[in-house]
């Protein structure tokens, strides 16, 4: 079990990959208006998304466009995007750099409206598993996934923290790290639905990075996240 959360690093400087739980479910959607089909959005940021679907796409190839609308919980988002590549059911489009698309993506992505679709996966009862040393698993579809792993005697042992293109980790003895989200795949499993993740690490600690997670970690609401929990990941990323 222990091998699936451990450091692995890639052949390239500063790359490094974690292999972390996946929900297997997604709310968060992409409808094309070329083939009327509905993507899960498995990633996404200010400048881009990756969409998937179940089944084999080839409709799209790289640097043609893509038109539709992004759905989440009740909200609606018109995007136009280039594809800049493809595989037999995923898509990386990169959001056409008008100002008025890239203006209605950070609308659509504040940090109030992410925090208000968290989920705290620790909580859900029945048919989802969790590793064992998983303290908190929060969740808001796309954009961001916070995990808190702890020791065997309940002290916290590492957080990482996904934010639409940022990653945060620390880790008790090793200290902070902050990167820039690169890509993500499935991962097969016998025990776990998992993504594998891959990531390029700064030189040292980005305090732009930093902060953009305190600020996200202060308002989660505390029936998600205890305060004294808050109180806790805020200190360490300081």
């Amino acid at each position: 079990m222990e091998r699936r959360f451990n450091l692995i690093k890639s052949d390239f400087e500063k790359h490094e990959k974690r292999v972390l739980p996946r929900f297997p479910f997604c709310y968060l959607t992409f409808k094309s208006d070329d083939n009327s089909r509905v993507y899960e959005v498995k990633d996404i940021s200010h400048t881009g998304m990756q969409i998937s679907l179940k089944d084999d796409n080839q409709d799209f190839s790289p640097e043609s466009i893509l038109k539709g609308s992004i759905h989440w919980l009740g909200s609606n988002l018109d995007v136009t995007g280039t594809v800049k590549w493809s595989t037999a059911n995923r898509l990386g489009v990169e959001f056409v750099k008008r100002r008025e698309i890239l203006d209605n993506v950070k609308s659509f992505l504040t940090t109030k409206e992410i925090v208000k679709r968290l989920k705290p996966l620790h909580k859900v009862e029945g048919g989802l598993e969790i590793p064992p040393r998983l303290k908190y698993w929060l969740r808001s579809d796309g954009p961001v996934e916070i995990f808190v792993w702890q020791h065997g005697d309940g002290e916290v042992s590492k957080v990482q923290v996904l934010y639409l293109d940022v990653f945060v980790e620390w880790e008790d003895g090793v200290g902070l790290k902050t990167g820039r989200i690169l890509s993500k795949r499935n991962v097969d499993s016998p025990l776990l639905t998992e993504d594998e993740w891959v990531f390029n690490l700064d030189a040292y600690t980005d305090a732009e990075k930093l902060t953009k997670v305190k600020d996200l970690i202060q308002i989660v609401p505390t029936d998600l996240l205890p305060r004294e929990a808050q109180t806790f990941l805020v200190r360490q990323l300081s």
